[in-house]
């Protein structure tokens, strides 16, 4: 039996899970939260140690033992991802639990794969993040997440993905593709709406990991960041 506490900050939004036997038992989001405040804002901070404990407290409640951590590891906010990968290190430090990552882009295709079983067979996704102007992090996976393209940093242009789009069915999704839309056209590019990062949806990937022991080094590892943090100098004040 495996029992997996799952941690996503990579975006605006948080989000915690508990899983059991690769079934998700337990969430918490503060998704609503951030549609009644109609704009994006990041309290990573100061609600991931509230909805950890809260996941623990249904764990003791239930006396269920964790037995690893399971954390979004990027791309992603450069922030979002050092405060989640800080939480779940000390975490797996504390309780001396097994630490997992979960490929950022991976996870935020799972739940089209769950609510979408009827695209083509040939169907190729293309999660995206939003990163600056016209750029986004992406890859491209098969319905069975094997990446025929690995994850990047990618200027998006009319000509982006044409490759693939002349021979497969691109499914784009994710707080990045809705700028894509009018600058990719072709009869193979379909947009799906909705799509957000939940630590609900870790489970599936988390759960074959710890089946095959795929663990990371609790001391060393660190986050996807894709790209180096650049720090903005505030403007002097006259």
């Amino acid at each position: 039996m495996s029992v997996i506490l799952h941690i996503e900050t990579a975006t605006e939004a948080c989000s915690v899970a508990v899983s059991e036997d690769g079934a998700n038992i337990y969430s918490v989001d503060n998704f609503d939260e951030l549609n009644q405040a109609g704009k994006k804002e990041t309290n990573h901070s100061k609600r991931l140690g509230l909805f950890v404990d809260e996941a623990m407290s249904f764990t003791d409640n239930h006396a269920i033992p964790f037995d690893a951590v399971a954390v979004s590891s990027g791309p992603g906010s450069y922030t979002g991802l050092r405060i989640g990968v800080s939480m779940a290190k000390g975490i797996c430090y504390g309780q001396n639990l097994k630490l997992i990552s979960v490929p950022t882009l991976e996870l935020l295709s799972v739940p089209v794969l769950l609510r979408y079983d009827d695209l083509p067979e040939d169907a190729l996704l293309c999660p995206m993040l939003d990163a600056r102007r016209m750029e986004v992090y992406c890859a491209l996976y098969t319905r069975a997440l094997k990446a025929v393209e690995g994850v990047d940093a990618r200027i998006i242009n009319e000509d982006s993905f044409k490759d693939y789009l002349d021979k497969h069915p691109v499914y784009f999704f994710g707080n990045g593709a809705e700028k894509c839309k009018s600058v990719i056209s072709h009869p193979n590019a379909h947009w799906i709406d909705g799509i957000q990062l939940n630590a609900k949806y870790m489970a599936p990937i988390a759960e074959r990991k710890f089946l095959r022991e795929e663990y990371e080094d609790v001391a060393y590892f660190e986050p996807n960041y894709l790209k180096e943090f650049v720090a903005i100098k505030a403007k002097k004040l006259l």
